[in-house]
């Protein structure tokens, strides 16, 4: 409950039913954007409350449509009654996302702006703030656009053979025509090839936290929440279930996971737990595989192809900074760039930078690399480069203040789908298969594109997205 509330009214009688409660200026003659002071009455002709109502004209408001906004105090009592009071003027109860359904169906928003209406309100974080923000402006959608018109030009070409089928006449260069299908098709795919990291800085970058049972896991997760989330203890296998919590780190959400320690075990319970550790590596955004100087662990054979990997090496105190690289399977080299490393950190410590190095690799068997990074939880020792390593690797290839990013599960499959209709013209024009086979396919690729703007909405599709909306927006 706040201070101040906001009832909105909209659609072609909002003047005339808001006026019916309003004593002050009339609504029906105020001016567009003007607020006015007045009184709400309840049905005994009573004040109800002291009210601010600003009047939004037709084509000029959020839904396009005749609105009122009246600014009540937060008493939820009063709330309610105000609402209630709008219903027996006349108005209905908006349902869920009614408002900016309205502003869709009126033209004022397309679809994928809509959607971003939703994902303003759930952003927790400075980054899904700006990746809704620039969806709200219409960059995407204005983007598809473009690359929707050029397979209608295209499409447009096929068809009009089709008309002149029994003259055989072919109007399109179908070289041509591959380029240009080939070049839409890459835009598209380089847009769905952003989806994986857009849903991550969305919904919080899946940060895992694995080592071997009491490798300090638990202690971590707490430092970085700044919270005693998970119990601490001497005791190997303390943590047999997944923790996981949010935390926003330089405008960017991330979603730590602490797992249990990863070992054989004869307990029923802890391999419970450990299996799942490792299920939770399979849908990591980045691992943080914790490892004790004097008693290293080798990291899991199953860890996924690619997935950026930060080794940390705790220990209870720390004053040498250092920040290394090795290289998985090279573990001599690595011995000799450690040592390197540590002459070179003594150095650099001096000097107050941190210390890097990277180990080459054939690249006929290019080998992963990974950072090591020792730190302290007892000192807070190397956690400022661990969170700027953790910022860097969310934040690479993307630019939230530029470029385009799918965030959207539902736009991220309709542009797969558009991606194997073209695919499927390419083989087409490649082949030479008549006319009509690849104007079809292309108008499959133009259809799955329409859905994310709203160019092509079926019914079914707007009642799913819309009932997920808060009431009032």
């Amino acid at each position: 409950m706040g201070g101040i509330a906001v009832v909105r009214l909209s659609g072609p009688d909002a003047f005339a039913i808001a006026d019916k409660i309003w004593q002050g200026t009339p609504l029906s003659n105020a001016s567009s954007h003007t607020a006015h002071l007045g009184i709400i009455t309840d049905s005994d002709g009573d004040m109800l409350d002291q009210a601010v109502a600003t009047v939004f004209a037709e084509n000029r408001s959020f839904t396009g449509e005749p609105t009122v906004e009246f600014s009540v105090h937060g008493s939820r009592w009063i709330q309610r009654r105000v609402v209630e009071r709008l219903i027996e003027a006349g108005a209905s109860a908006a349902g869920a996302g009614e408002f900016t359904q309205r502003a869709f169906l009126n033209g004022r928003l397309d679809l994928a702006q809509a959607e971003a209406v939703a994902d303003m309100i759930a952003a927790s974080s400075k980054a899904s703030q700006r990746l809704a923000a620039t969806q709200m402006k219409g960059n995407f959608s204005r983007r598809l656009n473009q690359l929707r018109d050029s397979m209608i030009d295209i499409a447009s070409l096929l068809e009009l053979e089709l008309d002149f089928s029994e003259e055989d006449v072919e109007f399109a260069d179908r070289s041509r025509l591959l380029e240009m299908t080939r070049s839409t098709r890459d835009e598209i795919a380089r847009l769905a090839d952003s989806f994986h990291a857009g849903r991550a800085l969305k919904e919080g970058v899946a940060v895992v936290i694995a080592g071997k049972p009491n490798a300090g896991k638990s202690t971590l997760l707490n430092h970085l929440l700044q919270d005693d989330k998970a119990i601490v203890s001497d005791i190997a296998g303390t943590t047999r279930d997944i923790i996981e919590d949010t935390t926003e780190i330089n405008g960017i959400l991330f979603r730590f996971i602490d797992t249990a320690g990863i070992r054989e075990s004869d307990d029923h319970i802890e391999r419970i737990g450990v299996d799942r550790a490792r299920q939770a590596l399979t849908k990591a955004d980045i691992l943080l595989w914790l490892t004790d100087p004097n008693d290293p662990a080798e990291l899991p054979t199953d860890i996924p192809e690619g997935l950026p990997t930060l080794i940390l090496e705790t220990k209870a105190d720390c004053n040498e900074p250092a920040v290394q690289a090795k290289s998985a399977g090279a573990s001599e080299q690595a011995k000799s760039v450690e040592a390197a490393m540590q002459a070179k950190s003594v150095k650099a410590s001096k000097q107050a930078k941190s210390v890097e190095a990277s180990i080459p690799t054939s690249s006929s068997n290019p080998e992963k690399h990974l950072e090591i990074i020792k730190i302290s939880a007892k000192t807070g020792f190397g956690f400022p480069i661990l969170l700027k390593r953790l910022t860097e690797i969310a934040e690479s290839g993307t630019d939230t203040t530029t470029e385009l990013i799918v965030t959207n599960a539902r736009h991220y499959e309709s542009l797969m789908r558009a991606i194997e209709s073209l695919k499927r013209v390419e083989q087409s024009l490649t082949e030479g298969l008549p006319a009509d086979l690849t104007a079809q396919d292309l108008r499959e690729a133009i259809h799955h594109l329409g859905t994310i703007t709203g160019a092509i909405t079926p019914a079914d599709l707007l009642q799913t997205i819309f009932s997920r909306f808060c009431i009032g927006k």
